[in-house]
């Protein structure tokens, strides 16, 4: 019969790596609450975003957007799918 000859980890090891999630969500308590506000890549500095309509399905980041959905995404995203031809045009 074998035996298995692994020692466990002591419990201290997952309460250090508990502790250290907590005090960064404590640190930065904005990011850890915060929702994302846009689709796609995040929005440069000084930049709004914009509101685009879909003219094809569209999976970003796990989500299905399907055609007339309007999303609010970076200038830079928006531009990158009207030349994709994701955006409709109005």
């Amino acid at each position: 019969m074998a035996t298995n000859t692994t020692t466990k980890k002591p419990a201290t090891a997952a309460e250090e790596y508990a502790e250290a999630v907590a005090e960064t969500a404590e640190a930065h308590p904005e990011r850890a609450r915060r929702a994302p506000d846009i689709v796609g890549p995040p929005l440069g500095e000084n930049q709004n975003p914009v509101t685009v309509t879909l003219s094809h399905h569209l999976r970003i980041n796990g989500t299905d957007y399907t055609p007339g959905a309007e999303i609010p995404v970076s200038p830079d995203y928006a531009r990158r799918l009207r030349g994709q031809g994701f955006v409709a045009r109005t």
